[in-house]
């Protein structure tokens, strides 16, 4: 029997939406577990694979780690891997107002999930992109930036849509169903 595989996450949030999305298909067992791993700096994929290997190393075994970047096109790709701390600071009014004096609202929110079977191994990358735009914050509060994102062709913010919509078209579930396939499609892992 394969050991199962951990989702590295505290965010009950980010789990519940992980579980919702990725569906029953996946014959492996999947748990999670908050770790502390270092803040890496750097470019999208460098981040995730040095976290995911730090993962793997810790908990010697098959991980997942998601890294998710909010990404304003008049900043040239700021704040990116680094809104997690830009939305603890401002929130998403602030987040809103730093578009503040540019034409240009348009943002890529991305999810990038790493997947390592276990110390020492590669590290696969699965991405997921949603472009949009960055408005006054409108919806629930409960989920990170989700208020100030707008898909782009929706009149709805991330939080103002339903779930199950949201579930169907965000970075998050486009990176998923990379996993997923990946996962399904290589059984001895």
């Amino acid at each position: 029997m394969s050991l199962p595989i951990v989702f590295v996450t505290g965010n009950a949030k980010k789990l519940e939406e992980f579980i919702a999305i990725l569906g029953k298909n996946i014959s492996q067992q999947i748990t999670s577990k908050k770790i502390d791993l270092p803040e890496y700096q750097g470019e999208i994929d460098d981040i995730c694979r040095n976290k995911c290997r730090a993962a793997a190393n810790l908990m010697k075994g098959p991980v997942i780690i998601e890294d998710t970047c909010l990404c304003f096109n008049a900043l040239k790709g700021l704040p990116g891997p680094y809104i997690k701390w830009f939305l603890e600071k401002l929130g998403p009014e602030g987040l809103h107002r730093m578009l503040y004096g540019f034409e240009d609202k348009s943002a890529e929110a991305v999810c990038t999930f790493g997947y390592c079977s276990g110390e020492d191994s590669e590290v696969h990358l699965f991405q997921g992109r949603t472009q949009g735009t960055i408005v006054s914050p409108r919806g629930s509060r409960d989920f990170g930036w989700d208020p100030c994102f707008q898909p782009l062709d929706y009149d709805k913010t991330y939080a103002e849509l339903p779930k199950e919509e949201k579930n169907k078209i965000s970075h998050r579930s486009r990176a998923i169903e990379k996993l997923k396939d990946y996962l399904l499609n290589n059984k001895n892992i």
